[in-house]
């Protein structure tokens, strides 16, 4: 039996510079792929593409990783865009929308970072709150802090895949100006924050887990963070 596949969700940079003769470019964060290959997964890497072409892709992969990145077009949610949100990438929103509702139907495992799970929440239903600076005081995006600093605690509802990995307590890094707002039926709130926003869900029904955080970040600097792609490897 070979190593399972995991399928992440790529994004698009379309000017890469003058050294690269401003090329558009498919990319990953770096921390994904090591990640899931010092873990023994075989990551592969899913192009942004037609909506059509998501069931194609998801038969391919054992597993689906939802990446970070531009914010979720208030569109598919029903609002219009704050001031803080950003232009986004409404091709990267239908196609990563059209790969979960494939992933759901062929029974694929989907794990989702950051704006991938705020996509997961919209694709159920939910809607984000989009501008969490308003509201909360705990610093939710800690930049200049290095990026596998943990800044803020969270706390994991018992029982629940989360817990497992991380405890019903632990910190975890922070780069996110969005959040979860109201959580579509389907899915649990399974961490939170102390200022109440939601750090990760989970599915009832499927094999889904979503965290807030970044363990992209971290995961060659804190255990907890490449236990979790353990987790989603060998178990989810």
């Amino acid at each position: 039996m070979g190593k399972p596949i995991i399928g992440i969700a790529a994004n698009e940079v379309q000017d890469a510079g003058d050294v690269l003769h401003h090329l558009p470019i498919a990319y990953t964060p770096l921390g994904y792929v090591r990640a899931i290959q010092q873990v023994g997964g075989l990551p592969l890497l899913v192009p942004i593409s037609e909506p059509a072409a998501a069931k194609d892709y998801v038969s391919q992969i054992d597993k689906l990783v939802l990446a970070g990145g531009q914010d979720v077009s208030p569109k598919f949610y029903g609002q219009k865009a704050h001031q803080a949100t950003g232009s986004g990438f409404l091709a990267r929103d239908e196609f990563e929308l059209a790969l979960i509702d494939e992933a759901l139907l062929q029974k694929k495992p989907i794990f989702a970072v950051c704006r991938g799970m705020q996509l997961v929440n919209v694709a159920f239903g939910g809607t984000l709150q989009q501008d969490i600076s308003t509201f909360s005081e705990i610093i939710h995006m800690q930049a200049p802090i290095p990026k596998e600093v943990p800044t803020h605690a969270i706390a994991t509802a018992e029982k629940s895949m989360l817990a497992r990995v991380y405890g019903q307590k632990t910190k975890v890094n922070s780069f996110h100006h969005q959040a979860v707002d109201r959580l579509a039926r389907p899915l649990q709130k399974t961490a939170w924050s102390p200022d109440g926003i939601i750090e990760g869900i989970e599915h009832v029904g499927q094999r889904l887990l979503a965290v807030q955080w970044h363990p992209d970040f971290a995961y060659d600097a804190l255990l907890q963070e490449q236990a979790v792609f353990k987790y989603v490897v060998d178990v989810l």
